[in-house]
């Protein structure tokens, strides 16, 4: 029967030319059948035309009120610690004395720099860590505060070690990744860029928080899909496989945040934020960062998928579409394991200190899971499990079914799975 012109020859090797330089691949594309293309790219041509309009619909112009009290606008500054001393100061709530912390800090920046202050720290402040000479420490100036507490402790100074962490970072991935961690590296640029440019910005000029995060995310995902692994029928694959997936993720955590009740008012920074920016939806905030957190997962996923696809199709081309599926789903399965488990102890990593608050809590294991805090991270995480793995099958089968028809047009090929058994994963 005829085939593509992009077929590969079982009899010689594939062309590495046409690859655009795929990340997880080193194959020639996936066969292009045009009745599976064109409908693909047909789903690409309408999420572009859809984040452009959304981009326009909801682009953060004009600027937010602040709403900051202006007694409680400080100054940043930076400073040194040169001393400490332990010594006993009056406090604010009682006039009794209580412990305290006295340090001498020369400043480093601000229009009093040069100069050398005293920081007092009572004992009772629980969120100020313990001084130590030669602290670089970023300090808040209020000229209206009382003697003694005009400058308080903010944070410590980080700049240094997080720009040396950035530096050793871009040159592993260069190193390891050449060409390709290259252009990881300018993907992650344009994601970074989508969501402090323009997903953030928007959000707190109260734009629908569902609709921003599917422009944004929709944008970042075409952007460094495209960028990372070339404009091929495979990234296409991927690209689609991966908005299906996000849209899965994005029905049920609309659903479950609504059924769970959660409310968006888990955390002090949501509270604070329901107060300076009221505009902000701060359910729709959850269901957002729920969307942006499984696309990181769910593009490793899709593209691994295709590649895997490519790679079968490339060492056997006499391959059926439903037994590339099958061999290329069970790849899946082994990632989805590890992937899972991954997603679970990042939510867990990250919320540590709050699990270990909860179990020295008095309250039951159960009302402990099923309060808010706690909630909203099961609902984000689950969600974004139960779209990573329908990922699978699905973007198997879209990869599968645009790998060709078998080349001698064998008994093995039964044309790509017409029903949803065929795609839905077995035990």
């Amino acid at each position: 029967m005829p085939t593509s012109e992009h077929t590969v020859d079982p009899g010689r090797e594939p062309d590495h030319g046409h690859s655009h330089g795929h990340a997880h691949s080193h194959g020639g594309p996936l066969t292009e059948d045009p009745r599976t293309t064109r409908p693909l790219n047909i789903i690409v041509i309408v999420c572009t035309i859809g984040v452009v309009l959304g981009l326009v619909a909801w682009w953060p112009s004009g600027k937010v009120a602040d709403l900051t009290p202006a007694n409680a606008r400080f100054t940043d500054v930076d400073a040194t610690v040169t001393a400490v001393r332990r010594d006993e100061c009056p406090g604010f709530q009682v006039q009794a004395l209580t412990d305290c912390q006295i340090a001498s800090v020369a400043l480093t920046s601000g229009t009093h720099s040069g100069e050398t202050v005293t920081v007092t720290v009572l004992v009772t402040d629980e969120i100020v860590p313990t001084l130590a000479r030669d602290d670089h420490v970023v300090l808040a100036y209020n000229p209206t505060a009382i003697e003694g507490f005009e400058y308080t402790f903010v944070d410590f100074q980080r700049s240094g070690a997080l720009i040396a962490l950035a530096v050793l970072f871009v040159i592993v991935i260069v190193a390891v990744g050449r060409r390709q961690g290259i252009r990881a590296l300018l993907a992650l640029g344009l994601s970074l860029a989508a969501l402090m440019g323009y997903m953030v910005p928007s959000l707190l000029r109260g734009h629908p928080a569902l609709g921003v995060a599917a422009v944004g995310t929709t944008l970042v995902a075409m952007a460094a899909m495209y960028l990372t692994n070339g404009i091929n029928a495979q990234t296409t694959v991927a690209f689609v496989g991966t908005l299906g997936s996000l849209l899965v993720t994005a029905v049920l955590a609309v659903a479950f945040v609504r059924l769970a009740a959660i409310t968006g008012l888990a955390d002090d920074a949501d509270q604070f934020l329901k107060v300076t920016a009221s505009r902000v939806d701060l359910r729709g905030l959850v269901i957002a960062g729920t969307v942006i957190g499984a696309l990181g997962v769910l593009d490793d996923v899709t593209v691994t998928q295709v590649s895997a696809v490519a790679e079968l199709r490339r060492a056997n081309p006499t391959l059926g579409r439903r037994e590339l599926y099958v061999r290329a789903r069970r790849i899946g399965r082994d990632h989805i394991a590890s992937t899972v488990n991954t997603l679970v102890l990042a939510y867990a990593g990250a919320s540590l200190p709050l699990l270990l608050t909860f179990y020295q809590s008095t309250r039951s294991a159960w009302r402990v899971v099923t309060s808010e805090v706690v909630a909203t991270e099961i609902v984000r995480t689950l969600t974004g499990s139960i779209g990573l793995a329908l990922a699978v099958p699905v973007t198997t089968g879209l990869a599968a079914a645009l790998a060709g028809r078998r080349q001698d047009g064998g008994p093995h090929d039964h044309g790509p799975p017409a029903a949803w058994d065929d795609f839905a994963p077995t035990a």
